[in-house]
């Protein structure tokens, strides 16, 4: 038997109030993949001089991105459409 609570304690992003999407992350393993990520983007922009390498550093920048949306999407609250507080 699950609360509501213990559900959302379970999220490491949780629904943006306003629009589509996840805000910044409540749990520590959130911080972590954030930290990682950055830190993976500025490797990448080291390994792939964007200047030099433009399509090799935008393919990088894209995978992450994706593998982001989707640990967000399996570790953040459902996403849909949010008006706000009703």
């Amino acid at each position: 038997m699950s609360t509501k609570s213990n559900e959302a304690a379970q999220f490491w992003f949780p629904a943006k109030r306003y629009g589509w999407g996840w805000g910044l992350p409540t749990v520590w393993q959130g911080w972590v993949l954030l930290a990682a990520l950055v830190a993976l983007l500025a490797l990448a922009a080291a390994i792939f001089l964007p200047a030099q390498r433009q399509g090799a550093f935008i393919a990088c920048t894209s995978l992450l991105s994706l593998s982001l949306v989707g640990v967000c999407w399996a570790k953040g609250e459902p996403p849909k459409w949010r008006w706000g507080e009703k």
